[in-house]
This record gives structure tokens, C-alpha cells and sequence, in this order.
């Protein structure tokens, strides 16, 4: 429930809207975009959040954290996505309860305060800072954008390439200052500050520097979602520590998790949240399991095992959900974890060196160069990884169904390995068989046939779904790197994707759409169409049209211009006909029988 004060309360149209600026994102195709403090409309004070959206141009300069803006810009809704399966950016948004956004260009925003005066802008002149000095030295761009990744928790600078590179080696993981990073970090605390335990109450000290360390380091990454909750987290198990009282590790996930949903409840419905939790439940549960099949001898090879051991657990326990975000899964995981995570302590302790170093003007050249050979290294050996295409699952179709009855079996799977008793395997069993169930109804769930219009602006796609194969027609010269159309395939557990040639007639339960171009012909009499699909703004007389066919419904997609749109849509309604435009109502699906 939103506060008295939030800005959706008050009328925003044609007022002064005044915000500071909270965080900057990753900037997109045309704009730069900002997640914003909303301060006041008018003279009145409000509270909320929402997103900016600043249009590029060669003058634009990057706003800054803290600084406070006025525009007369009014608030609009985001948009619901357009076409079926597609990511719904509006949900995403409002799970970080930020509603609204504004669009608007540089010249028209106004100054009001540029000083910082909170933790964040702090934090923020922190991190420029540290990256103006870090700028003087030979690092390349992805050197600095993983060593912001790394150390700052700022991850807008990566190329969409690098990003890639370790989605498909199953190491994404690294690259987002989380629990892992947080419990590197810990345990280097924890070693520094150990012979404050000589001191009377030295331990009590060290607890407090320890906790205020970690959420001093929060604070410069951004206090985001992965940080809040690593950080939590370890400060629970470092008060645990001092209190020397036997602790269970999942007590400390619960109380963290409480604590976490307490302020933010929102946080139960991010992805990141979810898959760093199943992970350390994951760990704590099976890893255990998995090590006890094998008792090295020797040090490096127990350290070995213990790392191929972690990841595989953490794997289990991700595997069902990242199936069902992502749609992928990296085979070569354990390789890229192997290698990498034992030299990460190493990465990020150098990488911490280094930053102090910066700040006060004592970093060495070869130190920095050293530094950089090794964060390429890193980059090398992951896109190395990336490019073994064969050993990387993509477009795999996972529900929801399907991810609730795996956990139900790993659960049991887990129970029956800790111990074996008849009950377990009756559990097991049961599991085991409920998943197959879950996949033969996905089976015959996805035989519902379908004709879609769907939404792509300059061009025209249409869809038929026919069990499990998808005939489409299209404008688009190409299709591989449709996006929509590649959801829609994984979302139907669809096996075929057929291509074919625009129709100007499709007969739908023995209907017809026409399918009216830029060429504007429509003379037809053999038949009378239910539907019109108007599409590369043909110059046609609607009223006309509509008197001579008398359809029932017109449809228009995201091929024509707006005026034309417009134009369509007021004389349909003096017309009183349903008019279906695709850039504001979405696709447009007819069942099929």
C-alpha cells in the first residue's frame, strides 16, 4: 500500500515536478535513464519513486547522483509489453516501486540544487572519484567495467558482449557483488581485524568494524538488491559469531530473509533474491551430500573438490528457476567456477589494494598494469568458455508448474540421500512422478492453436500456431534476432518455426482477415471478411471501406504511421467498430478451433 504523500496521490499534469536523482541505469537506444526521488508537485511534498528517461544528443552530459531537477514534463504509465510472453519491463519496475516515468530532453530540465547532501550522492562522488584516477592509468574500457563491477557494484558500463560472455560460461554470477564477494570480503575482515581479539572487548570491536566495514562497502555499491541481502546476511552470521552461541545455518538465512522482506517486501519477487537464496540453501543442503562421495587426501585436491562440490549444489538449486527466467543452461558451469573462483579472494583482494591505492594518489604503474592483465585473463578465459556453443542449452521451455514440481523432487531426493528409509522413497517416488505429470500436461497444453498479430513497429508479423508448430509470416527480412518471436517459440514449447510470405487473405474457423497494404486494394466479393487488418498506412477512405465490407472488427499494427492511426481510429468510432491498434492494445489473437 502506498503512503499518503506518494506522488500518484496528486495530480502531476501540466505542474512543476521537482526530483533528485537516485540512481543511473544502464542507458538505452535513445535515452539516458535515471531512477529518480519525486520531491515535489507544485509546492506540495511527495515521496516515490520513478524513472527518467533524458533523449540523447551530442550536448547531453550524465546527470549525477543527488543532484536536483524541475521539469514541467507530466508523469506517464510504463507500458505493459506489447506482445505475448514478452518481459514486462512495467512489472520489473514496480517490484523496485518505481511506477511511473518522464520523458524529456536536457534544455528542458532546470537546476535546482546540485550539491551532495545524502549517503548515496557521497557514495556516488566516491566511485567518480576512484574512476577519474583509475582513468589515468592504461586500463582498457572492459577492464574498468568489470573493476566497477567488481569492487564498486556498478555494472552500466559493461558491453552487452562482456555481459554475454559470462551469461554463457555460467559465471554472470561474478560479475554481481553478492554473497559470495560479501563472504570473500568477510573472511578477509575477519583475518585482518583478528588480533583485535587481544584487546579487552576486542572482540566486540572487531564484530562493530566488521559490520560497519560491510555496509560502508554497501553503501559505495549502491546499496542494491545483492548487496543488501549478502550484507544482512553476514552481519547476522558475524553478530552470531560473537555471541558464540551454537547457530544453525538456516536460522541465519531465515532471520536474514525476514529482515530483508521486513523493509522490503518486494524484494520476495526479485530474481536476483530468489537465486541467491535457493543457492545458499542449496549449498548448505546438498553440498554436504556430494562431498561426502569422494575423501581427497591432499590439500589442493580437497580445495578442488570442494569448489566442484559448491558448484554443482548451487547449480541444483538454480537449475529449476533459471530454466524458467532465462531459458538457458551452461553446461560448462563447473569449468568457468573451477577457475575462477579460486583466484576471485586473490581478484578482489588485489582489486581493494588497488582502489585504496588510487584514492590516496600510491598506485604503482606495474601494479595497475599487473591489475589489468589479470582482469583480461579473466575476460579471455570466460569468452573462451562463452564460444563453446555446443555445450550451452538455449530456448528451453520451463513453467511454472514444471519448476514447483522439481524443487518438490529435489527436496526429496535430498531427504532420501541424508537417509534412506522406506518413507523417503515412497516421497521420492511420488516426486518423481508428479514431475512427469507436470510435463505431460505442458505437452497437451501447448496443442491450443492461435493466430497472432503481433506488434513490431515499421513492420508486419503474423503468427500461426498450429500445436506445436509456428508459421510466420513477416515483413522482416530476417527473424534470428527477433526477440518476440523467440520468446513466444519458448513460451509454447514450440518444436518447429516455419517462415512464409505475407497473405492478403487468412481464413480463421471459416472467417476471413483481410489484409489490407500499401496499395490499398480491398474490391473483394467472393467473401465477406470479419476482420481488416490495415498495414504500411494504406491511403484508403475507412468510412468507405467499412460501408463496402462491413467488418467487425479493424485492426492496425505497428507498419503505420501514427497520423494514419489516429485518424483510423476516430472514424471508427463514429462508426461504432472496435478498432485494435497493436501499438497501444498489444497483439492481436484469435483462437482457433
Amino acid at each position: 500500500m502506498l503512503s499518503p504523500k506518494h506522488y500518484s496521490n496528486f495530480d502531476s499534469m501540466e505542474r512543476f515536478i521537482t526530483f533528485r536523482i537516485r540512481t543511473i541505469l544502464k542507458s538505452g537506444q535513445y535515452n539516458d535513464k535515471y531512477v529518480i526521488d519525486i520531491l515535489k508537485i507544485e509546492n506540495k511534498d511527495v515521496s516515490g519513486k520513478a524513472l527518467l528517461n533524458v533523449k540523447k544528443d551530442s550536448t547531453n552530459t550524465i546527470l549525477k547522483v543527488d543532484e536536483i531537477y524541475m521539469t514541467a514534463e507530466a508523469l506517464q504509465g510504463i507500458d505493459e509489453p506489447m506482445n505475448p510472453n514478452q518481459f514486462d519491463y512495467k512489472s520489473y519496475l514496480e517490484k523496485q516501486y518505481v511506477y511511473d516515468q518522464i520523458y524529456t530532453q536536457s534544455e528542458r530540465l532546470f537546476t535546482v540544487h546540485n550539491k551532495k547532501h545524502t549517503l548515496f550522492g557521497y557514495a556516488d562522488l566516491l566511485r567518480e572519484t576512484i574512476n577519474a584516477k583509475l582513468k589515468r592509468f592504461d586500463f582498457t574500457s572492459d577492464e574498468l567495467s568489470i573493476i566497477n563491477a567488481l569492487i564498486l557494484g556498478q555494472r552500466q558500463n559493461i558491453s552487452k558482449n562482456i555481459k554475454n560472455h559470462y551469461t554463457n560460461a555460467g559465471a554472470i554470477h561474478i560479475l554481481a557483488v553478492s554473497g559470495l564477494h560479501i563472504g570473500i570480503i568477510f573472511i578477509l575482515l575477519n583475518s585482518i581485524l583478528y588480533p583485535l581479539r587481544r584487546l579487552k572487548r576486542g572482540k566486540t570491536v572487531q564484530v562493530i568494524l566488521i559490520v560497519l566495514i560491510l555496509w560502508c562497502f554497501a553503501i559505495i555499491a549502491g546499496l542494491s538488491a545483492s548487496v543488501t541481502r549478502a550484507v544482512t546476511m553476514f552481519s547476522i552470521v558475524a553478530i552470531g559469531m560473537h555471541l558464540k552461541r551454537p547457530t544453525n545455518i538456516y536460522n541465519t538465512l531465515a532471520s536474514s530473509i525476514l529482515v530483508l522482506l521486513l523493509f522490503k517486501p518486494m524484494f520476495l519477487f526479485d530474481v536476483g533474491f530468489q537465486l541467491s537464496y535457493l543457492a545458499v540453501f542449496s549449498i548448505v543442503s546438498i553440498q554436504p551430500i556430494l562431498k561426502s562421495l569422494w575423501k581427497p587426501k591432499y590439500y589442493i585436491s580437497k580445495r578442488f573438490w570442494d569448489i566442484v562440490t559448491v558448484s554443482i549444489a548451487a547449480q541444483i538449486g538454480v537449475i529449476p528457476i533459471s530454466l524458467f527466467y532465462f531459458h538457458q543452461f551452461p553446461s560448462l558451469f563447473i569449468l568457468s567456477n573451477v577457475v575462477i573462483i579460486p583466484f576471485l579472494g586473490l581478484i578482489l583482494g588485489f582489486g581493494l589494494f588497488v582502489v585504496i591505492l588510487t584514492i590516496i594518489n600510491c598506485l604503482p604503474s606495474f601494479l595497475a598494469d599487473l591489475y589489468g592483465k589479470l582482469i583480461s585473463l579473466m575476460n579471455h578465459f570466460v569468452e573462451w568458455i562463452a564460444l563453446q556453443e555446443h555445450f550451452l542449452f538455449k530456448e528451453v521451455s520451463f513453467n511454472g508448474l514444471q519448476v514447483a514440481f522439481s524443487y518438490l523432487m529435489i527436496i526429496a531426493l535430498v531427504r532420501f540421500a541424508t537417509k534412506k528409509t522406506y518413507g523417503r522413497v515412497y516421497f521420492a517416488l511420488i516426486a518423481l512422478a508428479f514431475f512427469q505429470c507436470a510435463l505431460i500436461i505442458t505437452k497437451y497444453s501447448s496443442n491450443e492453436n492461435s493466430l497472432t498479430i503481433f506488434h513490431k513497429s515499421k513492420h508486419t508479423i503474423i503468427g500461426r500456431k498450429t500445436n506445436t508448430k509456428l508459421q510466420i509470416h513477416s515483413s522482416l527480412d530476417s527473424l534470428s534476432e527477433s526477440k518476440t518471436l523467440s520468446n513466444y517459440k519458448v513460451a509454447n514449447n514450440l518444436e518447429t518455426f516455419a517462415l512464409g510470405d505475407l497473405q492478403p487473405i487468412y481464413n480463421i474457423n471459416s472467417e476471413y482477415i483481410l489484409v489490407i497494404d500499401s496499395l490499398g486494394i480491398y474490391n473483394v466479393k467472393r467473401f465477406k471478411p470479419k476482420y481488416v487488418l490495415l498495414r504500411n498506412s494504406p491511403k484508403i477512405n475507412l468510412t468507405r471501406m467499412i460501408d463496402a465490407l462491413n467488418p467487425e472488427c479493424i485492426i492496425a499494427d505497428g507498419s503505420n504511421y501514427k497520423s494514419y492511426i489516429k485518424r483510423w481510429k476516430t472514424s471508427c468510432k463514429k462508426q461504432k467498430l472496435p478498432f485494435h491498434h497493436t501499438g497501444e492494445k498489444g497483439a492481436f489473437v484469435i483462437r482457433l478451433d
